[in-house]
């Protein structure tokens, strides 16, 4: 398989548990929920992004890279998970971070800094518009920087979520829809990449939670665009229209790590009856998502539903106030 293909890196635990949330199933009257718990993968508190990872820092050190470049929001469990892998494979890691540099560091800031990575505050631009000249500025002093994409998302990050599916099918059960958070779109895109070569008929559902981005067409472009990329790259004959990706923008609330009550009311209900934490960037809002689904009426009780929980816990710390409120 494609994702055979490729250099990787080992830096989480896998696989994953998969297990059934019958409380949450009982409480919402509807389908059997399940969970995928990305969020116990092992590097820095868990998430989905060392399956990435793992893949783009096996073509770093290859490339023999000395030190690592990427780019997130204040709260980016991407960099999080980046600085710890750096850290772990003892390269330098540079995070171009959006905002300014807060008072006091909470969640995965703070766990940034304990992982020693070297932070550049970046004002709104947080997608990594600055790397280009940090890339320059450090081959300048002789280093070899490897630059990992906002999100890990390009052809060889979305290999990580074509082996996460190859590893959910041999767990089992076969399930009718499988839910997660999509925003930088290598997740979905590996998905399908891993659905296309095992032949699935498993519904991907990404759940849309980047109001800035509230184009859906090109969005849905770009994660098909993004697919064959990395079909082509891996000589997989398989091509993607934006057609057949299904990204449903209909729980976007108020916006791209905005704490809404839908988010809130999602967060408490998994803690309550699952003792299992969503962040509330991502994960919270892909649940909500479910939920709203469930309650709609769009599922039998019969179907089985698989909740991919891509991790971001850390980020609660630094949503005290607004979890209280």
């Amino acid at each position: 398989m494609i994702w055979q293909q490729a250099p990787r890196q080992a830096l989480g635990i896998f696989p994953t548990p998969l297990h059934p949330l019958d409380n949450l199933t009982a409480r919402l009257a509807g389908p059997q929920i399940y969970i995928k718990r990305d969020d116990l993968s092992g590097l820095a508190l868990g998430g989905n992004k060392v399956r990435k990872l793992e893949f783009l820092l096996g073509e770093a050190l290859q490339q023999h890279a000395d030190c690592i470049i990427t780019a997130g929001a204040i709260q980016s469990n991407h960099c999080r998970q980046t600085a710890a892998a750096a850290a772990k494979l003892n390269l330098l890691c540079y995070l171009l971070l959006g905002g300014e540099a807060p008072p006091l560091a909470q969640g995965n800031l703070l766990l940034d800094q304990l992982f020693g990575a070297k932070i550049i505050w970046s004002g709104e631009q947080r997608k990594g518009e600055g790397i280009e000249a940090l890339v320059a500025s450090l081959r300048e002093q002789g280093k070899r920087p490897y630059v990992i994409p906002y999100g890990g998302s390009d052809p060889l990050g979305c290999l990580g979520f074509a082996a996460a599916l190859a590893e959910l099918q041999q767990q089992g059960p076969v399930f009718d829809e499988i839910i997660f958070a999509s925003s930088s779109g290598a997740t979905q895109a590996g998905l399908m990449l891993a659905k296309a070569a095992l032949k699935l008929d498993t519904q991907l559902r990404g759940i849309h939670i980047d109001k800035a981005n509230h184009q859906p067409q090109h969005f849905t472009k770009s994660i098909a665009e993004l697919a064959n990329a990395a079909a082509e790259r891996f000589a997989l004959a398989t091509r993607f229209s934006a057609e057949q990706v299904c990204l449903d923008d209909d729980y976007l609330g108020e916006g791209y790590a905005i704490l809404g009550e839908a988010e809130r009311e999602a967060m408490h209900l998994l803690a309550t009856s699952e003792a299992i934490l969503l962040d509330p960037v991502y994960t919270a809002k892909a649940m909500a998502g479910l939920i709203a689904r469930v309650r709609q009426g769009h599922y039998s009780p019969q179907q089985r539903i698989l909740f991919w929980h891509t991790g971001g816990t850390p980020a609660v710390f630094a949503y005290a106030q607004a979890l209280q409120s």
